[in-house]
């Protein structure tokens, strides 16, 4: 099926931002899009921002200082946020030996940075001039305490259990390492981030808006409510979160001090309803704490904490704007030359070789695709983006063993003609890789869990060959997109093959149908509403902005 008879646009027409076409089967906007959005500028109280991840990360090349600016979507959202307040502080840790020498210049102060373009470090009369300052401090940890904290407690124990990646017959195997680790490490970590916290809050006066993020930090917001009583406390988890059964994994005063320490915030938020609820059963199940799942709420002593739901999204005007450039375009070139081929069609997958990500499991699918339709070899090229993540943990090492093992195997097997069916390429390329969005016929995304995947939703802004999205159940983002996708069950090989067979096999008017619908749900969401609708839920449930500020006094 050539572009012309499908009806498509051309692959060098450039891509529109801001526009939705009027399908008369379009969706309408997903439920809570027609909440009032604060206004960072109406909140009256500085916000402080924690996460692992920092905004920007230093190195040295060749004798000369650079700075690089934090991928994701997470840090686009909170980075905009931050560059409109003026007393906004983003603490999160010192992950290079030059992340650790610009804090150690800076006093173990917040470092005032210029993010538009490449990031830079400014001095006190350039943030006079007018310019967004993104403020960061950067917390310099001890490395026996970051090394247990990381890779015993943070990853794998806590993403293998959040993940349900363990065979529990063989792990995990819980004794003194990890033990000691989690007390001397994860508590350590937590306990030297919530100082920092704290300490940002008193220069303020004591009365903030502390946002934490992630699986890091699930004891901080204890701790820092400790000292600052008139905080408000928010913790997103941007990762599944599972049933009470999963968490009895742990010791118990291990779990138990991990809810505890959630339960400190006013609010603790997650992509989907699901993850949620889940919540609030472990407070229920493991704590013996009073719940109410109609208001999504628990009760812990004379505080009410509400578990609320903020599916994240991408920025997808700067993604167009990124589809668009000179350097997507020009990688076009060589996956065009083999896409345009007669019949030629291609499978994209982009992903960190996680082992919840399933690929060895999306390989033996595409195998058996090949198996049961001969009539796809040489027709169907699958082109796989992974990038190698986390290799100081042993199960990721062996990961991507299996999956060069699996590749190897089947592009032995289906070779023909010199061309092997499967790319893979070990490493990031992200213009390469949107380019692939582009002009691909299916994306895969078969996660074992995934807390949102926002590669499903790149996908579908930017494709201009209206390509089909073959979506894991067990993903967030199904929640949102899975009306719109082929729907694959992460275990079951031959469904998932069969599900690629009639994603490559769909009508085209279907393939427009469903992509346009998906993309006009990831724009009626973008990842600015995420962020303005949880200052929105902030702003009701706590009362943080009514009233004086102890400023006022």
């Amino acid at each position: 099926m050539d572009r012309a008879s499908a009806g498509k646009r051309s692959l060098t027409d450039p891509i529109e931002k801001g526009t939705v076409s009027s399908q008369p089967n379009q969706p309408s906007p997903p439920a809570g899009s027609t909440r009032r959005a604060i206004d960072p500028h109406e909140l009256g109280v500085p916000v402080v921002v924690a996460s692992h991840r920092a905004p920007v990360q230093f190195r040295r090349e060749a004798g000369k200082r650079l700075a690089r600016r934090g991928a994701g979507g997470l840090v686009t959202a909170l980075v905009g946020l931050t560059e409109q307040l003026n007393e906004a502080v983003w603490v999160c840790a010192a992950s290079t030996e030059e992340d650790a020498a610009v804090a150690n210049e800076h006093k173990g102060k917040a470092i005032p940075l210029v993010m538009k373009g490449a990031p830079r470090v400014i001095d006190c009369d350039e943030s006079k001039a007018g310019a967004p300052v993104l403020h960061v401090r950067m917390v310099e940890l001890d490395p026996a305490a970051k090394e247990d904290f990381y890779a015993v407690i943070s990853n794998p124990l806590l993403w293998f259990i959040q993940h349900g990646l363990y065979d529990l017959t063989r792990a995990p195997n819980i004794g003194t390492r990890e033990s000691d680790a989690f007390e001397h490490g994860y508590v350590t970590v937590n306990q030297a981030f919530a100082d920092a916290v704290v300490h940002e809050v008193e220069q303020q006066g004591g009365r903030a808006l502390v946002m934490l993020h992630d699986y890091h930090f699930y004891l901080v917001a204890a701790l820092v409510r400790e000292r600052c009583p008139d905080v408000v406390l928010s913790h997103f988890v941007h990762i599944p979160w599972p049933g009470p059964d999963a968490w009895r994994v742990l010791p118990p005063e291990m779990r138990e001090r991990l809810m505890r320490g959630l339960l400190g915030n006013d609010v603790v938020a997650f992509h989907t309803e699901r993850f949620a609820r889940n919540f609030l059963l472990c407070a229920q199940e493991l704590l013996g704490l009073s719940i109410n799942l109609d208001k999504m709420t628990v009760q812990v002593g004379p505080r009410t904490v509400t578990a609320k739901t903020y599916p994240i999204s991408i920025d997808v005007d700067e993604l167009v704007e990124v589809a668009n450039s000179k350097v997507v375009r020009g990688r076009l070139d060589d996956l065009e030359q083999w896409i345009v081929a007669e019949g030629g069609k291609l499978i994209v997958r982009v992903d960190r070789t996680d082992p919840s990500k399933n690929i060895v499991r999306g390989f033996l699918a595409f195998e058996r695709l090949l198996d049961d339709h001969p009539e796809l070899v040489g027709k169907v090229r699958f082109l796989a983006f992974l990038q190698p993540s986390r290799l100081d943990v042993d199960e990721y090492v062996e990961y991507v063993g299996r999956i060069g093992s699996v590749v190897a195997r089947i592009n032995a097997k289906y070779t023909r003609g010199g061309d092997a069916p499967i790319d893979l390429r070990l490493h990031e390329d992200f213009p390469t890789a949107v380019a692939a969005y582009s002009i691909c016929d299916v994306v895969m995304v078969n996660s074992i869990a995934d807390g949102m995947n926002l590669v499903a939703k790149e996908a579908v802004s930017v494709s201009r060959r209206d390509a089909v999205l073959a979506l894991s159940e067990n993903t967030g983002a199904h929640e949102e997109l899975g009306a719109f996708a082929v729907t694959l069950y992460p275990f079951d090989v031959q469904q998932q093959a069969d599900a690629l067979y009639e994603a490559l096999t769909m009508p085209a008017q279907r393939r427009r149908d469903l992509r346009e619908a998906a993309a006009f749900i990831v724009r009626a969401n973008d990842v600015t509403k995420w962020l303005d609708f949880q200052l929105a839920d902030l702003a009701e449930i706590t009362g943080l902005w009514d009233g004086p500020s102890p400023s006022d006094d």
